[in-house]
């Protein structure tokens, strides 16, 4: 296993199979700032080619989870510049919110499951991360917000096309045209976290425990599961049963059944073997 790169945005630690990493920028609020976006896929990357995690935990430092999109993002004339030619600025604006929305795809393109583990405020920007996650987990004093359209825009890098997923479309409505803040209960009642907890201690203690019983497990049958799912969310029940019938012909093999099988027997948590790591086509 290689050594992580740092980053400024996160903080990352890897231990029994678990990849936590930490949004570690607690005096600006851990807001999204230029490092982060570019960072996000970079330490995503980094985790499943130089590890052995096998699931990630993302949580957050200080008062908030994240105050969501720094405006800096936007006030660099390079990446967005504010005159010229209309058509030309549309463009390269076009170009700069698929990057960003990219950045957060990166949750949902790992093969590892992702966890968030939300305390304090999860605001526009963030949400829209936290949406990507695989699941959500959060303290009592958690709240959330589409805070974009208070700002008079319109949320582009997730929300709008995650979160009807996750809950009730005609609340999704009400919370985007609103802008209200949604409290850690209501999002509980609603679906969209699994679990509260009385605060980040106890959070974590529970969250870990739950990546712990993910890492567990096969591996192999673990990204299989992520794989399937993500695809039936955007996909009919029909086209979804095919691709698992395909998946299964190519992906499965009995080896880590038998460890299952034999473990129990035994009565032995099975040892399963890592995936093999993700590197480019020319990486050694």
């Amino acid at each position: 296993m290689s050594d992580l790169a740092s980053y400024e945005s996160f903080s990352v630690e890897v231990k029994d199979y678990i990849a936590h990493v930490q949004l570690s920028r607690p005096e600006a609020l851990n807001t999204m700032n230029k490092a982060f976006w570019l960072e996000l896929p970079q330490c995503m990357q980094d985790i499943e080619a130089n590890t052995d995690a096998r699931v990630i935990v993302i949580s957050s430092t200080g008062k908030h989870f994240s105050a969501g999109m720094d405006l800096g993002v936007f006030s660099d004339p390079k990446a967005v510049p504010m005159s010229g030619d209309p058509g030309r600025m549309a463009e390269n604006l076009r170009r700069v919110v698929l990057q960003l929305q990219d950045t957060l795809t990166s949750l949902e393109k790992i093969r590892l499951p992702v966890l968030a583990a939300v305390h304090g405020g999860c605001i526009g920007g963030a949400l829209d991360m936290v949406c990507a996650a695989d699941s959500r987990y959060c303290t009592e004093d958690a709240y959330f917000t589409i805070k974009e359209t208070e700002l008079g825009m319109t949320a582009d890098v997730g929300t709008l096309q995650r979160l009807p997923k996750l809950m009730p479309e005609g609340v999704v409505r009400e919370l985007a045209y609103t802008g209200r803040k949604f409290s850690a209960n209501e999002a509980q009642s609603l679906g969209f976290v699994n679990a509260v907890y009385a605060d980040q201690a106890a959070m974590l203690e529970a969250v870990m425990g739950i990546a712990a019983q993910i890492a567990a497990n096969s591996p192999l049958a673990v990204t299989g599961c992520k794989e399937m799912l993500n695809y039936s969310r955007d996909h009919s029940v029909e086209d979804s049963l095919k691709y698992m019938a395909t998946w299964q012909s190519g992906m499965f093999r009995p080896g880590d059944m038998m460890k299952s099988f034999q473990a129990k027997a035994q009565k032995q948590a099975p040892a399963y073997d890592d995936l093999l790591p993700v590197k480019g086509l020319f990486e050694s």
